[in-house]
């Protein structure tokens, strides 16, 4: 079984970084929700951390707690831990978070999860007083997905009717891989999404980082 370990008191599940999404979901106890939303994409939690996440209207790096990975040269690197403050020397988890392969992969995972009372997955038609947790377009279509309080659902511009079941998989769209590109089939609040597109130009720093974890110590 790709989940490792589900934390309920200390809100936080670590996995396999070849897990699904959605068995993430199902791994869950109730009431308690990880930073993405009830979708699959390609390549699992590696992918979605690789890729800085999907949808999200908040800072997803604060929410990947720890990671294992291993460089493109075979190095084996732990970062963070399994709670919020536990970054001793550098921090070398939010760096991993959206280089999109430049520094590895990722072969575990530990995220918080956050506790909500209600959760609701629609079509978004209208914005309301408060921004979703997760916007996105599908094709065209914008969709949204919030937990939290239950008048929280409505303030984001939840109404029944524009319910929509969760579990959507968004793999079959991108045969050639998941990438960034001027057109696709999905975009959120950060990049279009296209099938075998590229990644964003990383800097000078990043590129240094990226040798030194290959090639030395930090």
């Amino acid at each position: 079984m790709p989940v490792l370990q589900v934390a309920s008191e200390d809100q936080y599940l670590t996995a396999s970084g070849d897990t699904p999404l959605l068995e993430v979901y199902d791994a869950l106890p109730p009431n308690l929700y990880p930073p993405f939303p009830p979708v699959e994409l390609p390549g699992g939690l590696n992918g979605l951390v690789q890729r800085g996440g999907f949808g999200q209207t908040f800072f997803f790096p604060s929410d990947i707690l720890g990671l294992v990975f291993v460089t493109p040269g075979g190095r084996r690197v732990e970062a963070g831990g399994k709670v919020v403050k536990n970054v001793q020397g550098y921090d070398l988890v939010r760096p991993f978070v959206g280089s999109f392969g430049l520094l590895g992969k990722a072969v575990e995972v530990t995220i918080r999860l956050r506790p909500a009372r209600a959760a609701a997955f629609w079509r978004y038609e209208a914005e309301g007083e408060l921004v979703p947790r997760f916007l996105w377009e599908e094709e065209g279509r914008r969709l949204a997905f919030h937990f939290g309080h239950p008048r929280e659902l409505a303030r984001a511009g939840f109404r029944e009717e524009l319910r929509l079941e969760p579990g959507r998989d968004y793999r079959p769209l991108f045969p050639e891989g998941m990438g960034v590109g001027s057109v696709g089939p999905l975009r959120d609040e950060r990049f279009t999404w296209t099938s075998g597109g590229g990644r964003p130009e990383p800097g000078p720093e990043f590129l240094r980082l990226a040798a030194v974890l290959d090639g030395g110590e930090v």
